[in-house]
Order: structure tokens, then sequence, then C-alpha cells
């Protein structure tokens, strides 16, 4: 498929792995601490886009693949609460490498509109920002599960870690082995998010996930139809 050098104001350019700007689908994700809405939000957000006409897949990480709902087994398992961060980051990416190869770009390749729960700001800011881990590391992997990719645009769902954590803690009795720990290291997930949106204003959009469910379905919808717009929709 022939290569376009034409970027949208919103787009990230993709070359590298080969789209025309013209007729691929777009790549959006979902951000956020534990007990924002995302997934909430990714369903909501598929059903105003297929009103619209548009096909699209929904998915998430670490997931989307069998290898790589395998891993996101391992990853939240309560009782391997003694990974180390490394070990950690290794297993995402390799979710990661399966999912973009199987089911995102070829669904991008397709014309879909991906709308992922999840991608690598997560790894930056949990393995990162979370956990201390180099950034040059996390970009260096990056570079190899996904080169070339990146979304066209990043939905933030924002909220301090007091409110989010209570509301994830009433959604699940059985919390995972991230949901397990504790406000500082969340404190820092969300800086780091923060961080990323201050760096990359185009690409990231900051949703004030504190309203209720349809207040934040409209936010999105408004940054969603300006990628619309943008894509000439």
């Amino acid at each position: 498929m022939p290569t376009s050098a034409r970027t949208s104001p919103i787009c990230a350019p993709r070359a590298a792995i080969g789209y025309s700007d013209s007729v691929r689908g777009r790549f959006v994700t979902f951000e956020g601490i534990e007990g924002v809405g995302k997934s909430t939000q990714v369903a909501l957000a598929a059903e105003w886009l297929r009103g619209r006409g548009l096909d699209v897949l929904t998915t998430r990480e670490p997931g989307g693949t069998r290898l790589a709902e395998e891993l996101r087994r391992l990853l939240l398992d309560c009782d391997h609460e003694h990974i180390a961060g490394t070990t950690e980051l290794l297993l995402l990416f390799a979710a990661r490498a399966s999912h973009v190869a199987e089911r995102i770009v070829p669904a991008l390749e397709r014309g879909q509109w991906v709308l992922c729960d999840r991608f690598t700001d997560a790894t930056r800011a949990y393995q990162g920002g979370g956990r201390g881990l180099p950034a040059a590391l996390i970009e260096q992997l990056a570079a190899i599960a996904h080169p070339g990719l990146s979304p066209d645009l990043t939905v933030l769902l924002d909220a301090p870690p007091e409110l989010a954590l209570a509301r994830a803690r009433i959604r699940s009795s059985h919390p995972d082995r991230f949901e397990q720990e504790d406000l500082g290291f969340f404190a820092r997930v969300r800086a780091e998010y923060l961080a990323i949106a201050a760096r990359e204003p185009r690409r990231l959009r900051t949703v004030d996930a504190t309203a209720g469910v349809e207040a934040v379905t409209r936010a999105v919808a408004a940054v969603l139809g300006a990628l619309l717009a943008a894509s000439g929709r």
C-alpha cells in the first residue's frame, strides 16, 4: 500500500508501517488510572462512532490476542505479586507486540477505527512513573513492539487517585495485582500521565473523569468529533 506524508492536525505519522493516510483507519487509545471509567467510555465511544457509519474494533491491553490474554492473566494474578519491574515490562511488551501484529495493524489496514483500552502510554505511566523504570528502556521496547505506530488520538480520563480507587474497589471485591498498589503508586502514575499530556497536547486530550458518565461521554464525543472532522468525515 503506498505511503503518504500527509497528516491531519491530530493524526500521528505512520509511514513506517505502510499506510496511505487517505484510506486507513484511525487508532484511538483510552488511558487513565484504575477506576476512571475507561472500559465504559470505550464501549460508548464505539457505539457513537458506529452510529456515524464507521467500522469500529474495540480491544484492550494487555490482551487482544490469545497469547496476550494469557500474559494478561499472569500479569494481573495476585499470586505473582513479586514480579520484578523489568520482567513485568518485558511481558507487557511481548503482549503488545502480539496485539499490534495480529489485531491492531490488520484492522487499521482494513480501514477500521481501533479503540484500545490502554497502550504504550500506560506503560510509560505505570512502569515508568509508578515503578521508576528508565524512560529510555521503555521507548526502546516500544520501537521494537510497534515501529512507526502511534495513536492518532489518546483520550486521558483523569481523576484523583482517592476517588478513582474508591470507584474501582466498589466495582470489584477482588482487586487484581495492580489495583492492590498503594495510593502513592497511583499518584505517581497519574503525575506521569499528566506529564505526557503536557508534552503532547495535540495527541492527548484530557477529560475530567470526576463528572458523571453522561458528562464524560459528551466530552469524549467532542474530542472524537474533532478527529472525525480532521479525517474528512
